[in-house]
């Protein structure tokens, strides 16, 4: 029963977080589309808070292994737990960084960011969300529609990377600009894959196979969303 107990705790902590990392990506690409630099000031505050939150519950999991010893599927969770754990930080640093990249976009107004970038902040921030919930609902089946969307993500990545090198090579005083447009996406890109990870998590935690580099192995149904971002990128 105390073990039970100290595992929902930590659940209902790092559903908190996730919570706080969702808000400062939305905030973070916001920041970066719409040129407000107060949104991006927001989300490098709350990164001490993501943090703090993410040392506390890791030390929470080491004691829980220390004093319980736990086996079998609740050790399965508590391992899940620190890596999403791990992910979610990982996002938080993620989200700074674009908001750092949209500080430096506060000198060229001017600069357009490419069409494809607010499609890949849709798609990233739709995968982190699916992850989330996959975890949430301990479903592997929306697991593993996270890990095919990140095709479609990376697809996205390389339509905006050529568009900008296109840009640079253009006109000499784009270079700038076009490269703090370059690391943003990069970011919103491994956003994703963090997603990824955590959606490998899940699978893990439900169905107890370690499916990373074997992604070519998952069945997945088709949604809706997929259906819409593959019609997108025609």
């Amino acid at each position: 029963m105390h073990l039970q107990r100290d595992i929902d705790g930590i659940h209902q902590r790092l559903l908190q977080m996730s919570g706080t990392v969702e808000r400062m990506i939305d905030k973070a690409t916001r920041a970066l589309i719409n040129r407000t630099p107060e949104l991006a000031m927001e989300v490098i505050r709350t990164d001490d808070e993501v943090n703090r939150t993410e040392v506390e519950i890791e030390e929470e999991c080491l004691k829980i292994l220390a004093l319980h010893q736990p086996v079998a599927g609740d050790l399965r969770r508590i391992s899940t737990l620190i890596k999403i754990n791990a992910s979610l930080e990982r996002i938080a640093d993620l989200a700074c960084n674009i908001a750092e990249r949209s500080q430096q976009m506060q000198e060229h107004l001017y600069f357009p960011s490419p069409e494809e970038m607010e499609k890949m902040v849709d798609l990233a921030t739709e995968m982190v969300r699916m992850s989330l919930d996959a975890f949430v609902r301990a479903d592997s089946a929306i697991a593993a529609q996270v890990i095919h969307i990140d095709h479609r993500l990376d697809q996205l990545n390389r339509i905006v990377i050529d568009e900008l090198l296109g840009l640079m090579k253009e006109d000499a005083s784009l270079v700038e600009p076009a490269l703090h447009c370059f690391s943003a996406a990069r970011h919103i890109e491994r956003i994703g894959d963090q997603a990824e990870n955590i959606a490998e998590d899940v699978i893990y935690l439900v169905d107890g196979d370690i499916i990373r580099h074997k992604h070519s192995d998952l069945k997945v149904e088709s949604t809706e969303m997929m259906i819409r971002d593959a019609d997108d990128l025609e």
